[in-house]
This record gives structure tokens, C-alpha cells and sequence, in this order.
């Protein structure tokens, strides 16, 4: 008998439309023969189930159901496809572990934690692993200049910090253009993490369970046009992916260990992308995504597929794990 599949998309946050984008592939690829696929919406108006003539019907929040011509629908499990909040800051994981509904991301605490850039550094810092040196600020603080740039340098970074495809986020250069900048990221959230910049190659590194067995993806260097992997980079095609990346075997190694580390640190289920830069020879963590984007050109599934992963098994691995996980 077929599973239900819920594939949660949209969100509350910037990256709606790019999440969309994620969920509709998956609806594309998974294996019709095993699962049943609804694609939900999830909305600031409402949770829908979007049917293939485009017509929503309401999803109850009770038990996280739908009624179609007078049949209720409940499901198996819920494939998170939510960037930004609720998908990825921990709300949407713990709803469904209320309700009993396996998901296929990380878990409710590891969503909260990753999705805040401050709060996940400063809980890999005890363990040894390299980050930018940061300075943090909350709307209402008093703005320092001087001892911002002190601490952290120019140029450096000035972040939202619970954003994701990079809204919220300048390089600065010059001093006069801090204040404009910090702005720019209160535009997306009411904390900051301004960041000193890391010369050398960035990479992002894709760490998924596969087969029940924390796998740790083929590299992808990025090589942007631009000042740094940025929205028009991700996402309109102003850089280069490349996988493998051009490391050599012993930076490969170094970076593979570390993403594996930070993954089984950070307690991590599901998929899950981080970014590192190459600074002084060693690879520096700068953040990391727990629903990473799932196009065909998103960089988990070439990474996926360079590993012989095809994007059908890796979302029913996905369904499966996280299905046996509840059990």
C-alpha cells in the first residue's frame, strides 16, 4: 500500500518562492510507485493541499489532515521542504513530533540551533572548530563602530542572523559603510553577526544519513563572479559549482572530517549543507543549512548525483529514514 507523503513548501520567510521551487521537485521525482505525493502550503494565510488543478483545500492543524470529497487524509510523513521559518528554525519539527508524524529533517532543538548563526558557533566553539572571529548585535544596541571594526577587521561581513540565501547580508569595505549595512540585515532579522573576512576557497559541504549511515557528500567549490556567494550567485547564476572541488587529497580529507565532525557534534538527522572556507590552509565553518535547496541545479542533489545518488533514491531514503527513526 502506497504512503502518504506530505511535501511541505513555502514558509513564512524571503526564500517562499525558492522553497517552492524545492518542494515541487521533489513532488516531481519521488517514486510514484511507493509513495503518494500532496504537495502543502505552508502560509502566514493558511496550510493548504495544492491538488494538480491548482485548487487548495484546507489542511486541519488538529492532526494534520485533509478532507477530500468527504474522505480524511492523514499521512505517514512530512518531506520538509520549508527554508526559513517554520521549516527550518525548529517550528515545523516540532509540531509534527507533537502530533506524531515523522519528517524528514533534523530534529526540532538542531533546527533551532543551526538556523541561529550565533547560537550555532558558539556551540562549536568548544569542540575546536575554526569560525570567523564575530561580533554580535540585537536591535536597540548601541552601534560602536570603532570596536566592531577593532574586533573584526575590514572587510568583513554583516549578516541577518537567522536568514537564509544569503537576504540580509553585506561585505563591507569601508567604515562609512557599516551603519547602511547593519541596517540592511535588520531589514531581515532583529540579530546581527558581523563576521571578519576569510580569504581562500569556499566550499560547501553536503552531509546526509544514507542507508542509515552518516555520508558525507562529494565537495563543491564555489567560484562566484561576484563579492561572495550572494542571491544572484545562488540563485541567477552569477557562479561556478564545481564537483569535486579542485582540492588537493589531504584538503579534501580535512574538510570531509570536519563536516562529518561538525554533522555528528550537532547531533544532525536528514540532509544538511554547510559552507567552509579555506583560510590560512585550513578550512573555517561559516554556517549551516538543515533544508538545503532541492533543484535540479541546487548543490545537495549534483552533489548526490556525482556520488551515484539519484535525486528518486535520495528522497526515498529520506521518507525511509526518517519513518524507521520514529519507530
Amino acid at each position: 500500500m502506497k504512503k502518504n507523503i506530505a511535501i511541505l513548501m513555502g514558509g513564512y520567510s524571503s526564500e517562499f518562492e525558492i522553497s517552492i521551487q524545492s518542494g515541487n521537485v521533489v513532488y516531481k521525482y519521488l517514486d510514484k510507485d511507493q509513495y503518494r505525493p500532496f504537495r502543502i502550503h505552508i502560509t502566514k494565510d493558511g496550510w493548504y493541499y495544492v491538488d494538480d488543478h491548482d485548487q487548495k483545500h484546507n489542511i486541519d492543524k488538529n492532526d494534520f489532515s485533509v478532507l477530500l470529497e468527504g474522505t480524511k487524509i492523514t499521512f505517514d510523513a512530512a518531506f520538509n521542504t520549508v527554508h526559513g521559518t517554520p521549516g527550518e528554525d525548529g517550528l515545523l519539527q516540532a509540531y509534527f513530533e507533537l502530533i506524531e508524524i515523522p519528517q524528514t529533517s533534523c530534529d526540532f532543538y538542531q533546527a533551532g540551533l543551526t538556523f541561529n548563526k550565533r547560537d550555532c558557533i558558539s556551540a562549536l566553539k568548544p569542540y575546536g572548530i575554526p569560525t570567523a572571529t564575530n561580533y554580535f548585535l540585537n536591535k536597540g544596541d548601541a552601534i560602536d563602530s570603532k570596536a566592531i571594526l577593532d574586533k573584526v577587521g575590514l572587510p568583513c561581513f554583516v549578516k541577518a542572523n537567522k536568514a537564509g540565501s544569503s537576504y540580509g547580508v553585506s561585505k563591507v569595505k569601508k567604515t562609512e559603510e557599516l551603519l547602511p549595512a547593519i541596517e540592511t540585515a535588520y531589514k531581515e532579522d532583529d540579530e546581527i553577526i558581523i563576521e571578519s573576512f576569510l580569504s581562500g576557497t569556499e566550499v560547501s559541504v553536503g552531509v546526509i544519513q544514507h542507508n542509515g549511515i552518516d555520508t558525507v557528500l562529494p565537495i563543491t567549490e564555489i567560484v562566484t563572479e561576484n563579492e561572495f556567494f550572494d542571491y544572484e550567485a545562488k540563485y541567477l547564476g552569477q557562479s561556478e559549482e564545481i564537483t569535486p572541488a579542485r582540492l588537493s587529497t589531504e584538503d579534501t580529507k580535512k574538510v570531509h572530517d570536519l563536516a562529518l565532525k561538525v554533522y555528528q557534534i550537532l547531533k544532525m538527522k536528514g540532509f544538511s549543507r554547510s559552507e567552509y572556507i579555506f583560510h590560512n590552509g585550513e578550512p573555517h565553518f561559516v554556517e549551516m543549512n538543515t533544508n538545503p535547496g532541492l533543484s535540479e541545479a541546487s548543490i545537495l542533489p549534483q552533489q548526490a548525483q556525482k556520488a551515484g545518488i539519484s535525486l528518486k533514491e535520495l528522497f526515498s531514503n529520506a521518507i525511509e529514514s526518517c519513518i524507521n527513526q520514529s519507530k
